[in-house]
């Protein structure tokens, strides 16, 4: 009888030969996703955030109070080139979510996977909701997809054990720190997990200290920033735990949006994947993703933090249940049920491009958050013009001298950001907000005495007790429309400020975002500068 002895596969510093990478089907699905996904971008107004990013990029600075300077500077690089212009200003995250579609193939490739392992991977995300998500201009657009490169190069790392790869990885690291704060609980999970399963080698190479230092001082200009005005996104955690509750995506909810991210395949997927990791001997090496992702998602739930956080490592999990699947000796009916599967994904894919946003006829009235969070995704945030159109008419009330020493104040970011980007055709004064970053931009200056204020239509108390003259000039309250924008809200005219905006300005800031649906006493946070 011939003993059989298993050999243990030495780490290789040659590339994968065993299958080719399949850059023409790759390359087609790059094509085509950054085809339809530009013609379709401006389909949406834009969200407020990226009314937010504008405005942010119309003031760069090294770093922002809940976000790095990528974003901002790459809005703004849209503003100056195509101003105006909701492709332009979206294109960046379509270049990062065809990017994210590459990766997922790339990491099966390193994973041995053939190239209809490859294909099966990039199509995947390519029909994922989370591709979907990810072009529109965020903080998340750019951070999926790097993390997606950091996850990549610590799985070739395990192959060849080359060790330049982690201080890649350290760079890349260091570029999404200046992007989104969630890279060094990224950087965490994937410690905890080596800790866990392996491989610990990784802890004895000078390589991930060097990698983990330059992500270190990475941090070092936004930690000072941050201790010159009071550390907000400390305080962040808990306002968006209290968002996310309010609109049902935390606990029990959360759970119920991570999987559709990935969509019905990209779901079958990552539970092949979870349990490829360990039933398989060839991708048991790389089961520190899969326990990196349980516990960045454990995390989150945790904290209730929002659940696309965690979705950066859904690239290499999509490409480990396309090998893990593969690898299986699947039975006849398995195939079979993967073609519905698969239909339904392509179908949602290409109904979620070409039917939202729904018809406004097909719109009903709002009630609470999670009605507004069904609204944002089925129609999106519209009407800005319409709320900005309200605040000229305000404006146009007020004699010559008072219009020479006036400002325009919203009572949130998505307002302030709106006003600036569709006030052009209006002689507007400048536009303040004392809302989350907007509010670091600094207050109106001290010779401001006449305030056109648009907000929500119960903010007058509030303005009472900062003005000696409160008029309300209009109101916007469409039963259909969307609160914040045009319902629920209000212009006023203030006069008299008590204080110097100055001194007054850090009474007034506050990191609770109010859209009228929701209210939590523990996110009534306020900044102090």
């Amino acid at each position: 009888m011939t003993a059989v002895v298993a050999v243990r596969a030495e780490p290789e510093d040659l590339p994968n030969t065993d299958h080719s990478f399949a850059f023409r089907g790759v390359a087609l699905i790059a094509a085509i996703s950054a085809i339809v996904l530009t013609v379709t971008a401006g389909r949406y107004e834009l969200f407020g955030d990226e009314l937010y990013f504008l405005s942010a990029g119309r003031r760069l600075d090294y770093t922002y109070a809940d976000q790095g300077v990528v974003v901002a500077l790459f809005a703004h690089i849209a503003d100056v080139l195509a101003p105006g212009s909701v492709t332009a200003v979206r294109f960046p995250a379509v270049v990062m979510g065809v990017g994210a579609i590459v990766m997922s193939a790339l990491i099966a490739y390193e994973l041995r996977g053939s190239r209809r392992v490859q294909l099966l991977a990039a199509g995947t995300y390519g029909t994922s909701y989370l591709l979907v998500t990810q072009c529109a201009l965020s903080t998340f657009s750019f951070d999926a997809t790097l993390t997606a490169v950091i996850t990549g190069l610590f799985i070739r790392w395990v192959r060849t054990r080359q060790d330049w790869l982690i201080v890649v990885a350290g760079l890349v690291a260091a570029l999404d720190m200046q992007v989104k704060w969630m890279i060094p609980l990224v950087w965490a999970c994937l410690g905890l997990a080596v800790i866990v399963c392996g491989p610990r080698e990784i802890f004895r190479r000078p390589a991930l200290w060097v990698a983990t230092g330059i992500l270190a001082l990475s941090l070092v200009p936004i930690l000072y920033w941050q201790s010159q005005h009071n550390w907000p996104q400390l305080a962040m955690g808990t306002i968006i735990g209290a968002e996310q509750d309010a609109t049902g995506y935390g606990p029990p909810g959360f759970f119920p949006q991570w999987l559709g991210f990935a969509g019905f395949l990209g779901t079958v997927l990552i539970a092949v994947g979870f349990w490829a990791v360990i039933k398989q001997e060839s991708l048991r090496p790389y089961r520190f993703i899969a326990v990196a992702l349980l516990l960045m998602t454990a995390f989150v739930v945790i904290t209730h933090g929002r659940p696309y956080y965690p979705t950066g490592f859904f690239p290499a999990m999509f490409a480990i249940g396309a090998v893990g699947l593969w690898q299986y000796p699947r039975k006849r009916w398995m195939n079979l049920v993967m073609i519905p599967i698969v239909v339904l994904t392509v179908v949602t894919f290409i109904g979620t491009l070409t039917l939202l946003p729904l018809p406004p006829s097909w719109r009903s009235q709002t009630q609470n958050a999670i009605d507004l969070g069904i609204r944002s995704a089925f129609w999106g945030t519209t009407n800005w013009s319409r709320m900005v159109s309200a605040v000229d008419a305000g404006y146009e009330t007020l004699t010559p001298e008072e219009k020479t020493h006036s400002a325009i104040i919203t009572q949130g970011y998505w307002q302030g950001g709106a006003v600036e980007e569709f006030g052009g055709k209006y002689d507007l004064p400048a536009t303040y907000s004392p809302s989350r970053g907007f509010g670091f931009f600094g207050p109106p200056p001290d010779s401001a005495t006449t305030v056109i204020y648009v907000g929500l239509d119960t903010a007058e108390p509030n303005l009472r007790s900062h003005f000696d003259e409160v008029e309300r000039m209009g109101q916007l309250d469409d039963p259909m429309g969307i609160p914040g924008i045009d319902r629920m809200v209000a212009v006023w005219k203030c006069k008299g400020p008590k204080q110097p905006w100055s001194i007054m300005w850090d009474s007034m800031t506050t990191l609770y975002f109010d859209l009228g649906q929701w209210h939590d006493p523990r996110a009534n946070t306020r900044p102090t500068h």
